[in-house]
């Protein structure tokens, strides 16, 4: 069992930048494949990033790549979403997510535990 809790969400303006942090609890935390998901009022979720237990990393191209940016800490139990040049687009619940497969995936299904969600929202 994995636990996930997300934080570093809030408002801010657009241009600005937020660090969201999701701490995992358990000692395979390493192990897992890890992903941030966002969702928007009245729109499917979406997904964001993804890194898998070795660090490799996968974006969505279209929408945040070379704004955002996936790190993990395994000493921490840490995995981080940098967001930087925020768009009023970007406003929207972020979750993050543990696969136990071990990779970066862009698709909901593989992973098996998820957080409670923390909200950003970008101003105008």
């Amino acid at each position: 069992q994995v636990q996930l809790v997300e934080s570093g969400g809030g408002l801010v303006q657009a241009g600005g930048s937020l660090r969201l942090s999701c701490e995992g609890s358990g000692q395979t935390f390493s192990s897992y494949g890890m992903g941030w998901f966002r969702q928007a009022p009245g729109k499917e979720r979406e997904f964001v990033a993804a890194i898998n237990r070795r660090g490799g990393i996968i974006y969505d191209a279209e929408s945040v790549k070379g704004r955002f940016s996936i790190s993990r800490d395994s000493a921490k139990n840490t995995v981080y979403l940098q967001m930087n040049s925020l768009k009023p687009e970007d406003t929207a619940a972020y979750y993050c997510a543990a696969s136990s497969l071990g990779y970066a995936s862009r698709w909901s299904g593989d992973y098996d535990y998820w957080g409670q969600g923390t909200q950003v929202t970008v101003s105008s």
